[in-house]
């Protein structure tokens, strides 16, 4: 059962997933060891960070303490992106 997300919609979704993929590279992490961290499936992070999941509130958090960053940091993303 897939939703339909509005073009706007995916695109914030992506900017996101993008935003988690950069910081968890720039953490020196593979996606299984970040999963590991966040205490999710490594699935579920690929999925995020290619933009197919509406993350919850709950998982940005575990997402922002694997990094050791705060959640507004997390979401710290410039103008151009929309944010």
């Amino acid at each position: 059962m897939g939703v339909d997300y509005t073009k706007e919609e995916k695109n914030f979704l992506e900017r996101i997933g993008n935003r988690i993929r950069e910081l968890r590279i720039k953490a020196d992490l593979s996606q299984e060891k970040f999963a590991f961290a966040c205490n999710l499936d490594r699935t579920y992070i690929g999925s995020v960070e290619r933009g197919e999941r509406n993350i919850s509130a709950l998982n940005l958090r575990k997402i922002a303490k694997a990094l050791n960053i705060s959640t507004s940091d997390l979401l710290n993303m410039n103008k151009e992106q929309g944010i």
